[in-house]
């Protein structure tokens, strides 16, 4: 199972009320309604509310050409619609609602060519539309997600020459619609999770690997939605 977090060190949390500007532009415009009946219920908690609306394109270029290193080289591309990472240390509430429209495009594409390498080459490349993920340690943790993805692409493209590598050559390239994590020792943990993806996903890779001192691996996917629940033993029944 591909985990959200290792899609991209970088992540995004955004917590705040739900306030009437709130409930009209996201709820009524994306996700339809996706607040009603919303009421806090855990004053001494956290109440977490994510909203997050992706028009446009993200799309990301990388380009590398290396020659006669010492160490390793690393290569790694990503592009993302919407993501938040959420970790509490408390009883929590999650109410997440992430949206791409039909306008965005999304991919990411990585070409390196690499000679000469005394360590090992590793190149990473990502896609996806929305990202959650939610980590707690509470008594009590209840999440509801919606995540809809209408981009025309998530698209991954990896192009690569590896030759004479002292150590490993490891390739992988994963294009998703929507992934979604969430894991919690709270003895009460509901979770609704709602994924809709009307997107194309797709990875293209094209490696040529030569005198490679290592192993070498190759790896590609393409998901429309993907979600991972844990709830760790906490010791009852």
């Amino acid at each position: 199972m591909i985990r959200f977090k290792s899609l991209l060190a970088a992540s995004a949390l955004v917590a705040f009320s739900a306030t009437a500007t709130l409930a009209g532009g996201v709820g009524n415009s994306y996700g339809a309604n996706w607040l009603d009946g919303y009421s806090s219920q855990n004053p001494t908690g956290s109440d977490i509310i994510n909203g997050q609306i992706n028009l446009q394109t993200n799309w990301s270029n990388l380009m590398g050409v290396v020659d006669t290193v010492g160490g390793d080289v690393v290569a790694q591309g990503a592009a993302a619609g919407n993501m938040v990472d959420i970790t509490t240390m408390n009883d929590t509430r999650v109410l997440n609602n992430q949206f791409v429209d039909s306008k965005a495009t999304i991919g990411s594409n990585v070409a390196l060519d690499a000679n000469n390498v005394w360590g090992s080459v590793g190149v990473n490349n990502q896609a996806f539309c929305n990202g959650a993920s939610v980590s707690t340690d509470p008594v009590v943790t209840a999440v509801k997600s919606n995540q809809e993805c209408y981009a025309k692409d998530p698209f991954v493209g990896t192009d690569a020459i590896a030759t004479n590598i002292a150590g490993n050559a490891v390739f992988q390239g994963s294009a998703l619609g929507n992934t979604f994590q969430a894991d919690s020792n709270a003895p009460n943990f509901p979770v609704f999770n709602r994924q809709l993806n009307a997107s194309g996903t797709i990875s293209n890779m094209n490696v040529a690997a030569y005198n490679v001192g290592g192993t070498v691996g190759m790896s590609s996917s393409a998901i429309g939605n993907t979600a991972q629940i844990i709830h760790y033993n906490t010791g009852g029944h």
